[in-house]
């Protein structure tokens, strides 16, 4: 019998998940050190094949609450001036559905009927650069291009940085953050804290002495 290939996608992160230790509790399921909620995990919890640093049009802000972290949480804004620092990893679309679902607070059971709906969601991002998995949070597909020749996909909030109130994130979130960026663009300390006090968010709670302090502490212990 001949194996069928998986169809593979760019997960690109953009927050946390940045951080591969981050993203291994997505995939392999378990609460990480410090956070407030356990994750199923996906279910195939290969590691992804590949990552690679990407910059995608537009920026990140910070807004809402955190559930697992507390403080505001990363959301991209194609819309938005600049450029946004990213990583993709090259994962199977039923690992990037299983990745969304846990982002959307989907209960596990819900995943099996979500690859289809995903799957179409993907073509349609890919088609129109958006597209619509629900009316939450991180329940909107973007496409900011591709790799490879491999779809790049990341989700957001359904609404711009301009129709939301910023909210600053808590350390332990901007820690891991800091260390993908780190991790997958290789910026010394200071590059990594001139990028993040810019971001929308981060000066309502954060001084830029703040985030510098904070980023050069985070590096420093690994």
């Amino acid at each position: 019998m001949i194996a069928v290939e998986e169809r593979q996608v760019w997960y690109v992160a953009y927050g946390s998940n940045m951080h591969a230790a981050r993203l291994a509790w997505y995939i392999g399921g378990g609460c990480p050190p410090g956070g407030r909620r356990t994750y199923p995990g996906c279910r195939d919890p290969r590691p992804p094949s590949r990552s690679v640093p990407v910059s995608l049009p537009g920026g990140i802000y910070f807004a809402g609450e955190s559930r697992a972290w507390t403080g505001g949480m990363a959301f991209y804004d194609p819309q938005l001036p600049g450029v946004a620092a990213a990583r993709a990893y090259l994962v199977t679309v039923e690992q990037f559905t299983d990745i969304a679902a846990q982002e959307m607070y989907r209960p596990a059971a819900d995943t099996e009927d979500l690859v289809p709906a995903t799957d179409a969601a993907i073509d349609a991002a890919v088609a129109d650069g958006r597209a619509t998995l629900g009316p939450g949070r991180y329940e909107t597909l973007v496409c900011p291009g591709s790799h490879g020749g491999v779809p790049m996909l990341t989700f957001t909030a359904p609404v711009p940085a301009s129709a939301v109130r910023f909210h600053p994130p808590a350390p332990i979130y901007l820690g891991m953050i800091a260390r993908g960026l780190r991790e997958s663009h290789g910026w010394p300390a200071e590059r990594i804290a001139d990028y993040l006090a810019g971001r929308p968010g981060i000066a309502d709670g954060w001084s830029p002495d703040a985030v510098t302090d904070l980023v050069v502490e985070v590096l420093a212990a690994g």
